[in-house]
């Protein structure tokens, strides 16, 4: 099987990896018909296959992901199941061009982003594990709902909301299947389908989740050079009713926040600090506006572009998470 590529920062699929694994399934069929290629599913799971999992991560000319990125390194493992080990690694270096970062509809249409543990379980056992090592226990106690995971999003981004939300429920009864794509899910399915209710406490989860991570980051879209919201309702979301939950929630867990925000990499580095300080002081005055027992609880940061997680520097979807504000629970 081939557990969907991904990102190997954000943990998002795109249009290059979804297209990258296409081609390794067909390449390995022409190639390799020793290997049956079945498709990534709990019931194929539960035979204790092979599984060939790849990041694709941007890297600037130092090979670190840190500042512009100009090349992107691909890795590749294949770990069995059966024995629990990595069998095999892979990993080679691609120029940009060519490359479409873009995020399948799920990414793009998420609000929130935190480090889920069954991701950071898949990228450490990419990354950071030779031949001969053991599956990252992250990435296996979690690949039965990951594959739930996985039809779920091939789900939403056909269209097919009902049944995607069914797979969404049935990941979260599963073992290992609390995770924050599970709820980013069932948040996204029911705005689609217009539930006002149900979005709202979808989203509590996600906050819930986020703070109980210690971080959360959140897709706030801003006017150019402002700190007022874009409002477009195609590409932004419920605003006030998201800054009114995480109000809240942290007010309900007596909480202490760090508001930070983040730019992309587009200008002068001092302009994208004091306009990431300027838009995290914003959120921070609507947050203690929602809920006043924050006032003396939330203190505001501004990072620029120091902190990108995509740092491709194209000001669209493919890197709206390095236009982000970030929650994280400090010390009181």
């Amino acid at each position: 099987m081939i557990d969907p590529l991904i990102d190997g920062m954000t943990g998002a699929q795109s249009n290059t990896t979804r297209s990258m694994g296409a081609r390794l399934s067909a390449m390995m069929r022409e190639q390799y018909p020793q290997y049956d290629v079945q498709p990534f599913s709990a019931a194929i799971v539960a035979k204790n296959p092979l599984v060939l999992i790849g990041t694709f991560t941007g890297v600037n000319t130092q090979r670190k992901t840190e500042g512009k990125r100009e090349a992107y390194r691909i890795c590749f493992a294949l770990a069995d199941l059966k024995g629990g080990k990595v069998v095999s690694k892979g990993l080679a270096f691609a120029n940009p061009e060519g490359v479409d970062p873009t995020p399948l509809a799920f990414y793009r249409d998420a609000p929130a982003w935190t480090e889920d543990p069954a991701t950071v379980g898949y990228i450490k056992t990419c990354q950071g594990t030779k031949a001969g090592d053991p599956i990252n226990a992250l990435y296996i106690d979690r690949i039965v709902a990951a594959a739930l995971v996985a039809e779920a999003i091939e789900a939403y981004d056909a269209g097919r909301y009902d049944a995607a939300l069914d797979l969404y429920a049935s990941a979260l009864r599963t073992p290992g299947g609390d995770q924050f794509r599970v709820y980013n899910g069932i948040y996204l399915i029911n705005w689609k389908l217009g539930r006002r209710d149900e979005t709202e406490a979808a989203f509590g989860k996600l906050v819930d989740y986020g703070l109980k991570q210690q971080r959360l980051a959140v897709k706030f879209l801003f006017r150019p050079g402002s700190t007022a919201f874009w409002l477009d309702p195609q590409v932004s979301g419920p605003y006030p009713v998201w800054l009114k939950t995480i109000a809240a929630r942290a007010s309900a867990g007596d909480a202490c926040l760090e508001v930070t925000g983040h730019t992309s990499a587009t200008g002068p580095e001092p302009l994208n600090e004091r306009l990431s300080l300027l838009r995290a002081e914003y959120v921070k005055s609507r947050l203690a506006k929602a809920s006043p027992s924050l006032e003396k609880r939330v203190i505001a940061n501004g990072m620029g572009s120091k902190q990108n997680l995509v740092g491709n520097g194209r000001d669209d979807a493919t890197d709206a998470l390095d236009r982000r504000v970030e929650f994280a629970v400090i010390n009181c």
